[in-house]
């Protein structure tokens, strides 16, 4: 019977235990396990939702790089384009000035020339009078005369 009976008494024993830990512990470990359950779900959720996130702006970067990629070929194709003009530019005003500076050789070539055709001109009328002079002086001798225009001719 003894043993009956303590069968009895740790069995009761064990009921209040159960109840015990049933009442005042399980509710607040239950709780805790809720809890847990809840941070671990929200900070899944928040992972997925940064991952989401990431991707979005994944993309958003790789679409302002490829704008940007973009932007830079239009500035750089802009440059180029205002380099090629203003060395057009340049050659047309190159040749313009050397058109305008071998106009300007010419015409004061030509006015060197103008200016030697004078003096010359002036030259041989001083040879012609001085020569006619020499001619009217001296009396008409044929020789004489050819001697002269040889003399002329050879100072011309």
């Amino acid at each position: 019977m003894n043993m009956n009976l303590t069968l009895f008494g740790q069995s009761i024993t064990f009921a209040v235990f159960v109840w015990f830990c049933y009442r005042y512990i399980w509710p607040p470990v239950i709780s805790m396990m809720r809890e847990r359950q809840e941070n671990i779900a929200a900070g899944l959720k928040a992972s997925e939702e940064a991952e989401v996130k990431l991707a979005e702006a994944a993309n958003e970067a790789e679409l302002e790089l490829a704008a940007a990629k973009k932007e830079a070929a239009g500035i750089i194709e802009q440059a180029r384009s205002r380099a090629n003009k203003l060395v057009e530019e340049a050659k047309i005003e190159a040749r313009s000035e050397s058109d305008r500076l071998i106009e300007a050789a010419k015409a004061e070539i030509e006015q060197e020339v103008n200016r030697a055709k004078e003096g010359l001109r002036a030259q041989v009328a001083a040879l012609v009078i001085d020569g006619a002079e020499q001619v009217l002086k001296d009396s008409i001798d044929a020789s004489k005369h050819e001697q002269m225009l040889q003399q002329l001719a050879a100072e011309l």
